[in-house]
């Protein structure tokens, strides 16, 4: 089984990139499933579909043509689903702190409760061998970085706090009802919370196997879209996922002749040389601007002809990780692969945000992780065909031990 994530900053046309990414991928024979991580759903109107179609199949996939589904999750079948008891618990909190019941019961869907009803999904069809290709259209940034994240931090909360807290309540339940008008969690919640633990075994495993995830960036040819992007592809890096492919959507095409966007046809070309030094090694799959928005099969599946040719789209584009971040004997360390060179062709240079290592004509900017930036020593040596970039020594002024 293949599971692609298409991520980056909102509004880059990851969804149609996504959507037709999917369509190239039923019409090469995979039976593919695109799935939004996206509150704010847009995969039925882009298909444009009868909105009164999806919303009768409550949140399930929902067959497009043949081996081709959508499926946008419905938080509210999902709660009866997956999350009544703890759902059930929190409103009840929320009540008695004062709010009305309607509102109780909204602030009561809390952060993460939809991603990790989409993790129970995924997992659920590789499992059960359900489809060949999970397309996941990410939400923007910040919420895509989460969705990611759950797995293991459910897995600390699981392993460390839970079955402590499960014990001190059972515990102090009976006296607190006595002196305590906040309801403490029932038994019921704990179970719901294990049987989600449960069943959500091995996810993470799946998310950072290179041979069945990795991820697309969309991105276009902006400056502030790019600099996004860097920090994207850092995040990624940093949860050992790999990047196949940077989708470098919506480039003017040289078919333009009018001067009035001269300036902006130099711009992208000026752009699209950095994101060969952001990026290199990891391919960069340029699109054209379409002359319409992209609605529709037909259209998406012109987008999907023109983003990947005669590729088979559910291919490996990269195999590995550009770069890899590591932490030894107190230093933090980025080791890269450059196979068959020497030290002395190397130069390196550090900026505030990010060091660059030129090769000759190679060039690539690494951005930083924030905590990373404040160390003030840094050196470089050769391991191998490995070039490990070391920092330590002083942190924010005060010697690190």
């Amino acid at each position: 089984m293949r599971i692609i994530m298409f991520a980056g900053k909102g509004g880059v046309g990851k969804t149609s990139v996504a959507s037709a990414t999917g369509i190239r991928a039923a019409e090469m024979g995979h039976r593919t499933l695109i799935m939004s991580l996206d509150i704010a759903h847009s995969l039925s109107d882009i298909f444009a579909l009868d909105k009164g179609l999806v919303d009768q199949n409550k949140g399930m996939p929902v067959k497009i043509e043949d081996r081709l589904w959508i499926q946008e999750l419905d938080i509210q079948e999902e709660i009866q689903r997956n999350w009544k008891d703890v759902y059930k618990y929190i409103a009840a909190v929320f009540k008695k702190t004062g709010f009305d019941e309607i509102l109780a019961e909204e602030l009561a869907v809390l952060p993460g409760m939809e991603e990790v009803s989409s993790l129970l999904y995924i997992n659920r069809y590789m499992q059960e061998g359900d489809f060949d290709v999970i397309i996941l259209d990410c939400a923007p940034t910040g919420e895509s970085l989460r969705f990611i994240s759950i797995p293991s931090t459910l897995e600390w909360y699981i392993r460390k706090i839970f079955k402590i807290q499960r014990r001190l309540v059972s515990y102090i339940r009976p006296v607190a009802r006595r002196f305590y008008d906040v309801p403490l969690p029932e038994d019921d919640y704990f179970e719901a919370l294990q049987n989600l633990f449960e069943r959500l075994e091995g996810i993470d495993t799946i998310l950072t196997d290179p041979g069945i995830t990795t991820v697309r960036l969309v991105v276009n040819p902006e400056k502030i879209v790019l600099k996004e992007t860097q920090r994207i592809f850092l995040y990624f890096s940093l949860y050992k996922m790999c990047i196949d492919a940077i989708v470098m959507n919506r480039i003017l095409p040289p078919s333009i002749e009018e001067k009035y966007f001269d300036d902006w046809k130099e711009s992208q070309r000026r752009y699209l040389k950095l994101a060969e030094e952001y990026f290199s090694p990891v391919p960069i799959l340029p699109v054209n601007l379409l002359q319409s928005e992209p609605l529709g099969k037909r259209n998406l599946a012109k987008l999907g002809a023109d983003i990947y040719g005669e590729h088979d789209p559910t291919q490996h584009f990269y195999h590995d990780q550009p770069y890899e971040f590591q932490q030894r004997n107190g230093q933090f360390i980025i080791r890269i692969k450059l196979p068959f060179i020497s030290k002395e062709t190397i130069e390196l240079n550090r900026l505030p945000e990010e060091v660059v290592v030129r090769v000759g004509e190679f060039k690539k900017h690494i951005l930083l992780p924030r905590h990373v930036s404040a160390y003030k020593d840094v050196k470089a040596k050769m391991d191998g065909s490995y070039l490990d970039i070391i920092f330590g020594g002083k942190k924010d002024g005060k010697e690190e031990s």
